[in-house]
């Protein structure tokens, strides 16, 4: 990965150039902002850029020994870290390395939700348990192996245990002289204070749409019709643009089910609802988050659209051709509450709460709430 894939993040880059040119590099970089920017694509450019022999032009060469072995991702001082699952005794990221490759090479924008479907977690909850900050002390105590810095990359830092993190303290702050740490967070805001403290901090903005539709088009070979709809609602995430414009399949049908479950909703259909919650159910529980993160985003942007500001509404076409008619139902009188509904909805399933039950006392909220009459406008 050099600095020339990656898009966007202009001043960062140049940032981290600077360290690594004047040999000034902080013992640790944290990289924090919303999933699907491209933090960790940055995090192993700047990886590979370290260790090239031969950078110029402001970027490493891509063609000596240490950058080859970090296209294939077998550069033995660069040391992956990332949540796991404790399963038939794997629990450090070593264990999981064959879905950690391929991850990274297909879905390198990184959505946490493809990573549980790789490794199979199912209702478990991805963490970076104590052991791992074990075998990461033992590592560091040993001298690089061929390069000037031996580097870990800990992806989701904001997943280490309490007790893994308070493991890793000492050696955060501490580290040996070739030893550096790229924390890349989704959430800084999770990361415990004190390793939050210990690091140089980089807060990366959402991407442009420009930036997002530019590298669809080249990089994916997406027609600019599609890349264009897909930056526009992407909301500034190169991961989630990529999902919609590779992958658009999840998205027409959960748009299908919110217009479905909007119209049962408005015309009191029970039956229909509990059919409609039961089907929601049987997705599972990481493809049930997508859709409530879904419908969380339809119900804004519905009454963004009923404010009579389609210009800033972030809606494909066949979306905002339904809103033209929906949006009416979406107001500030239960705009504020059905997002809440949602919102505790998404919250009870990641916490593996019964997905039939929360869903069907979901949906009859949704119709209670669609049917809330707009408030009436006082005279001045």
């Amino acid at each position: 990965m050099k600095f020339a894939d990656i898009a966007g993040h202009a001043d960062t880059i140049e940032a981290l150039r600077q360290m690594a040119d004047s040999g000034k590099i902080p013992h640790a970089i944290l990289l924090s902002g919303i999933s699907g920017i491209g933090k960790l694509r940055l995090a192993r450019a700047f990886a590979q850029y370290i260790h090239c022999s031969n950078r110029h032009d402001g970027d490493s060469c891509g063609a000596c020994p240490s950058c080859l072995q970090h296209q294939k991702h077998n550069n033995p001082d660069l040391h992956f870290i990332y949540p796991v699952v404790k399963r038939d005794g794997c629990s450090v990221s070593t264990d999981y390395i064959e879905p950690w490759k391929e991850m990274i090479s297909e879905w390198s924008y990184m959505p946490p939700e493809k990573w549980n479907d790789l490794i199979q977690a199912g209702n478990s909850q991805p963490a970076i348990f104590v052991n791992e900050s074990e075998d990461i002390i033992s590592r560091a105590s040993l001298s690089a192996f061929q390069e000037d810095y031996k580097i870990f990359l800990i992806w989701l830092p904001e997943k280490l245990r309490i007790e893994a993190a308070n493991k890793l303290l000492k050696i955060i702050e501490e580290p040996f002289e070739d030893t550096l740490f790229i924390l890349v967070s989704n959430d800084d805001s999770k990361l415990l204070p004190t390793i939050f403290s210990r690091t140089q901090r980089f807060n990366l903005r959402p991407l442009s749409g420009t930036d997002i539709a530019t590298h669809l088009s080249a990089s994916k070979g997406i027609g600019k019709e599609l890349a264009d709809a897909a930056s526009r609602i992407a909301e500034g995430s190169m991961g989630k643009a990529e999902a919609l414009a590779c992958h658009p399949d999840e998205i027409l049908e959960f748009s299908d089910l919110f217009k479905e479950t909007m119209r049962m909703a408005y015309g009191l259909k029970a039956q229909a609802l509990k059919a409609l919650s039961e089907r929601c159910a049987s997705m599972g529980r990481e493809k049930l988050l997508r859709f409530l993160s879904y419908c969380a985003r339809m119900v804004r942007e519905n009454f963004i659209y009923n404010m009579k500001m389609p210009q800033i509404s972030l809606m494909t076409p066949d979306e905002e051709q339904f809103s033209f008619r929906f949006s009416p139902f979406i107001h500030e009188g239960n705009v504020e509450n059905l997002s809440s509904e949602i919102s505790r909805a998404a919250t009870d399933i990641e916490r593996n709460a019964n997905a039939k039950i929360v869903m069907f006392d979901l949906m009859l909220l949704l119709s209670q709430g669609v049917r809330t009459p707009k408030p009436a406008v006082l005279p001045l």
